[in-house]
């Protein structure tokens, strides 16, 4: 079947076939991990509904929005590879209007961890989230474990506003040397990329140890060793569920999550660790 290009609501009604759907949202400059995502869908679902929008709502004023890439051309390519019945690719002023008011509010769960680096990012994304669902109305969406927060938080809406959508968690894709996929890696320079690399090095050490406060320590150690290139904004160990720290007698699942700036670009990685385990 043809793939089809929805600009807009009446496009989506008349794409619509029956049958389960899925809706994977992007932001385009589609990579291995977005590709991951289409085929969990794709297993799940009748009809796989791709959405390729970079929302305004979720960058700050200092933030690359305007250098976000753009590879519209590229992404249906990849569309058409991995048999995506729908592309939603509606115009900003479409998704917004000139006098919106109303936006979702994350709560404390948004002003932490990323939130307190990036102020009201989160209101952004799940105002658009919940924007994507209204149009599309799918019975399931994936979302990439590498944004675990996001993730987290979809979950929280999903839940607090009773919305009849299953939220499904895909596993983080990664490049052999172990960075992250990320649409930003495009930015780094080779010399970049070798710093870069402290991030998930810091993860898997972290991971490897059992108690919150090794974790801590050695991770942090890593980061370290990487010098003033890398630039941390933060190493946190969390609950999964609300993102606030754990303790030290803490045990169970938790969420050990980095964010830094690598040159000009900032990225973010996550793993899940098990602590202090029976």
């Amino acid at each position: 079947m043809e793939l089809i290009v929805a600009r807009g609501r009446e496009d989506l009604v008349k794409a619509r076939r029956g049958g389960t759907v899925a809706l994977v949202p992007t932001m385009g400059a589609l990579h291995e991990g977005h590709r991951s995502l289409i085929r969990q869908a794709r297993v799940r679902a009748d009809q796989v509904v791709v959405s390729i929008f970079v929302n305004p709502l979720q960058f700050g004023p200092n933030e690359d929005f305007s250098r976000y890439p753009r590879t519209f051309d590229a992404d249906l390519e990849v569309c058409r590879e991995e048999e995506v019945d729908v592309v939603f690719h509606p115009a900003a002023e479409d998704m917004y209007g000139p006098d919106r008011q109303v936006s979702v509010s994350a709560g404390e769960m948004g002003r932490v961890v990323e939130g307190a680096y990036r102020p009201g990012h989160f209101d952004g994304v799940l105002t658009v989230v919940l924007k994507l669902f209204n149009l599309v109305q799918p019975d399931l969406a994936v979302f990439g474990q590498k944004d675990a927060q996001q993730l987290a938080l979809i979950r929280r809406m999903v839940a607090d506003l009773d919305l009849p959508i299953e939220i499904l968690g895909a596993p983080t894709v990664r490049e052999p040397d172990g960075l992250a996929l990320s649409s930003r890696n495009r930015y780094l320079s080779a010399d970049d990329r070798r710093v870069a690399l402290a991030l998930s090095r810091a993860l898997r050490a972290g991971a490897a140890q059992l108690t919150p406060a090794e974790i801590r320590e050695t991770a942090r150690a890593v980061l370290d060793e990487a010098g003033p290139e890398l630039d941390v904004d933060y190493l946190a160990l969390v609950d999964p569920a609300t993102f606030a720290e754990v303790s030290d007698d803490y045990e169970g699942l938790a969420v050990l999550a980095v964010a830094a700036k690598v040159g000009t670009t900032r990225l973010i990685d996550n793993v899940t660790v098990t602590l202090n385990p029976a």
